[in-house]
């Protein structure tokens, strides 16, 4: 039997080889054996959100609204004036014979009153659209900035819309969209509406207590919709 001596740095060179892969293995295997309980500690947490009931009941936008509609009475009353105006105008001009001074003088002015007129209605218009506007987008960035506090502390992974209202067998439109929602079935502690309105509501108001969104005190069993 032949006895082969390799040189010392071949066997340094298949010992480094040799304890490499023993680390590896001893590394991999640990490492296959921990991403099951990875996995696990990454399971999804799902929550529900009715933002119809958040914007119906969140009194800062009921507010906000209010204000809003009492610049639109205003901007009203304005118009009626202006419209005042020129009917009088128009009754004015009847008064002289067409073709006078006056009677030129007169349509030149419920020309120029008209004008302004309907300048003044679209630019209120589209004023009060752009409020408008303004308005749902600073409320839609307070609500989802509170749903992420709560998604966050309570460890939530998504957050779904959905809506809570009941089917209504007695509008055959009604039902017909409700039974096409994507929610079939929800765990009612799942269901952060009333806890997240609760917390804006207080921010709103200044109330105490408001520091973070709190969960439902109490839950209910599941509930099909």
């Amino acid at each position: 039997m032949n006895i082969v001596i390799r040189p010392l740095h071949q066997l340094a060179r298949v010992a480094l080889v040799l304890a490499v892969s023993f680390a590896a293995i001893n590394i991999s295997q640990p490492a296959l054996a921990q991403a099951p309980a990875a996995d696990a500690a990454r399971a999804h947490k799902v929550a529900l959100i009715d933002m119809a009931v958040i914007f119906k009941q969140y009194k800062k936008f009921e507010v906000l609204r209010e204000d809003l509609k009492a610049e639109i009475e205003q901007s009203e009353v304005k118009a009626k004036e202006m419209a005042t105006n020129l009917q009088a105008l128009q009754q004015k001009m009847k008064s002289f014979k067409e073709g006078s001074p006056e009677f030129s003088a007169s349509e030149k002015q419920l020309a120029t009153s008209s004008a302004e007129f309907e300048a003044f209605r679209r630019s209120a218009q589209r004023e009060f659209l752009k409020k408008e506007s303004e308005i749902y987008h600073t409320v839609y960035l307070e609500v989802t900035d509170a749903v992420a506090k709560y998604a966050q502390y309570y460890k939530y992974t998504l957050v779904l819309r959905f809506s809570s209202e009941e089917l209504d067998r007695d509008n055959p439109q009604g039902l017909i969209q409700g039974m096409n929602r994507q929610v079939v079935y929800f765990e009612a502690e799942n269901d952060i509406t009333q806890p997240v309105l609760k917390y804006l509501n207080q921010k709103f108001t200044g109330a105490a207590g408001a520091a973070a969104p709190r969960a439902a005190e109490a839950t209910r069993p599941g509930t099909s919709r």
